[in-house]
């Protein structure tokens, strides 16, 4: 088996969302590297339909400098479910209350460099009741069908990896 033991974690940043460290690893054939490591926090996806369309988010992302469409999602709180976590996210974002929920996926986001792993939810029997954003969220939300979630997968509109797993199982079940 190939591990890496770490012989030495350095802290370099202590964040909100993310902390960074730098390990020191010996390899299988005694050599050592360097890994540098982004700890980052749970967090949900929820691919929420609603009758036969699906629930997306516009917002500005300050790290890709643009405004992308996600499904809704965020971190989890301290000692928060997965499931809970979900629920709020969802009623926070869209406005919308789930009636039923269920977990499709845990996937890691880019394991080469980060432990954050996101829990992709599936949320139906939606009703409204009204937003409740975070103070720095700025947040556009659509609904859109199969063929429109087909051609922004198609023409690049949708390029966070999170909303692709989520439209690609919602289009092919």
């Amino acid at each position: 088996m190939n591990t890496e033991i770490t012989v030495k974690s350095e802290k370099i940043f202590e964040g909100k969302i993310v902390n960074l460290r730098i390990d020191t690893v010996e390899l299988e054939n005694q050599k050592y590297a360097k890994r540098e490591i982004v700890d980052h926090k749970a967090a949900v996806c929820i691919l929420a339909v609603n009758k036969d369309k699906i629930i997306l988010v516009r917002q500005y992302r300050k790290a890709v400098e643009d405004f992308i469409y996600e499904l809704p999602a965020g971190i989890l709180n301290i000692a928060e479910e997965p499931r809970e976590g979900a629920l709020r996210e969802l009623k926070e974002e869209t406005g919308y209350r789930a009636g039923t929920i269920k977990l499709l996926y845990e996937f890691y986001t880019s394991p080469g460099f980060t432990n954050e792993k996101v829990y992709l939810f599936e949320a139906s029997d939606l009703k409204f009741e009204g937003t409740d954003l975070d103070e720095d969220e700025c947040i556009e939300t659509i609904e859109v069908d199969t063929e429109e979630a087909k051609k922004m997968i198609e023409t690049g509109r949708i390029a966070d990896s999170k909303t692709l797993i989520g439209l690609l199982h919602w289009l092919n079940s």
